[in-house]
């Protein structure tokens, strides 16, 4: 791994070093080791642990806005006063649904015997989270699997390895079993040790849709569950009758936020062919006030991308598209200076079948494509490999909900785009993935449901069936 750089000035922030691969597999076991405490323990029990955790991390918020802020650039305040406070939230919840995991109990499946059906864990969890958000994504790994009483391994992103590790501190120091949750650093030879060891029982990844195909390959030797929160492309259908200031206040944010390095982004917006020309010029005028610079300076929206590679593939899809007849309205070009800076784009005039509409960019680009009527809006949002996340902007709430229940998405906000939150579970389809984060659902994911049958008056007629 070697040297951290910080997005925001392009210098060496710190130093980590790799896992050696042969350390892997030590670190499972120690966690299988843990894992027999834990999993032991009452849902009350590792619901103190996890509220302690929370606790934990909420007092340690300077120190993680300082590692989180100098390896990923995203602003301080919007970090220190939105995605800390969410993580906090979330472990919170996740303490509560430790002991909200309930079986189901019957005595009429058949005559004579009492069927239980329990919740239990999986056993060791491999987890792989990305750059963009490390510390809400280890959260969102880690939670879930320790509220349904697993130990967990966890990979963080190489670039991005600071809040994980200091995660892992403090849930030592909240009163963990030693080893419960191990983190290896590394890059996708570590990973790929960790999802092919033998003693993994689950492997969870957040990641681009490549790295879920490769992680199910590795996963296929001894048939380990698998989830997956893969890419997006999420479409924003904008209909004549939207709010269009509003509209473009909404999908401005949500393609600009963390500088537009979120699976779940405004990246294509479908507008209404009648209203086209008024809400692209709404977008284009709130995209320019989108202030971009220094991280720790309170009126900086976002930031830098994550590293001068990304930057310069942000860039080769405007560049591309550009070659291809589309026209750049605003935006397009890296910043001059320090850092990894790209501004607010907006592109005009790009083929539905073209790569910057139908690819994952991961930057702060907004496509603007008309249709007309919903049957074609429905049709080109679907239109994509993915199937993460989208919004519908309009009045009629009964056009709404009809245009909603046809996108063939995890989540469909209307008359807004990005909002969540810890009791609703986030997920995709298609290439998006399967399973989902947070929420109930996502404490299931990480358990399985056992029968247990047991007998107390069998009739006499089913001693015909029992061997001589």
């Amino acid at each position: 791994m070697g040297k951290l750089i910080n997005p925001a000035t392009g210098e060496s922030a710190a130093e980590a070093h790799a896992t050696p691969v042969g350390e892997v597999a030590a670190a499972v076991r120690r966690a299988r080791a843990a894992f027999a405490e834990w999993s032991a323990a009452t849902p009350a029990e590792r619901a103190r642990v996890l509220l302690r955790l929370a606790d934990l991390v909420e007092a340690d918020a300077e120190e993680l806005t300082r590692l989180e802020v100098t390896e990923t650039g995203k602003p301080a305040a919007v970090f220190r006063d939105g995605e800390l406070p969410f993580a906090v939230d979330n472990l919170r919840f996740f303490a509560g649904a430790a002991r909200s995991l309930d079986g189901t109990g019957a005595g009429v499946f058949s005559a004579g015997y009492t069927s239980v059906l329990v919740r239990r864990p999986v056993g060791v969890v491999a987890s792989i989270a990305p750059w963009n958000f490390p510390l809400v994504m280890a959260v969102w790994k880690v939670g879930p699997a320790l509220a349904a009483g697993n130990a967990v391994v966890i990979k963080p992103a190489p670039q991005t390895p600071g809040t994980t590790l200091r995660l892992a501190e403090l849930f030592a120091r909240a009163g963990a079993p030693d080893g419960l949750l191990q983190v290896v650093l590394g890059d996708a030879e570590v990973g790929q040790a960790l999802v092919t060891d033998p003693g993994v029982d689950m492997v969870s990844v957040t990641g681009s849709t490549e790295t879920g195909r490769a992680v199910m390959r590795g996963a296929t030797g001894s048939l380990k569950r698998v989830h997956l929160e893969l890419g997006g492309k999420a479409p924003a259908l904008v209909f004549g009758d939207a709010d269009l200031a509003e509209m473009a206040r909404g999908v401005a944010l949500g393609a600009t936020y963390n500088t537009g390095q979120d699976c779940t982004a405004a990246t294509r917006v479908y507008i209404a062919r009648e209203v086209y020309g008024e809400a692209v010029e709404a977008l284009h005028g709130t995209l320019a006030q989108i202030t971009v610079g220094d991280p720790w300076d309170p009126a900086t929206d976002i930031g830098p991308l994550i590293s001068a590679g990304h930057r310069d593939r942000v860039h080769g899809f405007v560049e591309r598209a550009v070659s291809a007849g589309a026209a750049v309205l605003r935006g397009g070009a890296p910043a001059e200076g320090p850092g990894f800076f790209y501004p607010p784009t907006l592109v005009d005039g790009a083929r539905q079948d073209s790569e910057i509409v139908q690819g994952e960019l991961f930057g702060p680009v907004l496509v603007a494509l008309p249709f007309d009527g919903e049957d074609e809006a429905v049709r080109l949002a679907n239109d994509t490999p993915y199937g993460l996340a989208s919004s519908v902007w309009s009045s009629d709430v009964s056009r709404a909900l009809r245009v909603s229940h046809r996108l063939d998405v995890g989540v469909t906000w209307v008359n807004d785009h990005l909002p969540i939150a810890s009791e609703a579970p986030h997920g995709g389809v298609k290439g998006s993935g399967f399973g989902k984060d947070m929420s109930q659902e996502a404490v299931q994911e990480y358990s399985v449901t056992r029968h247990l049958m047991i007998k107390h008056q069998a009739p006499e007629a089913r001693e015909s069936f029992r061997p001589a």
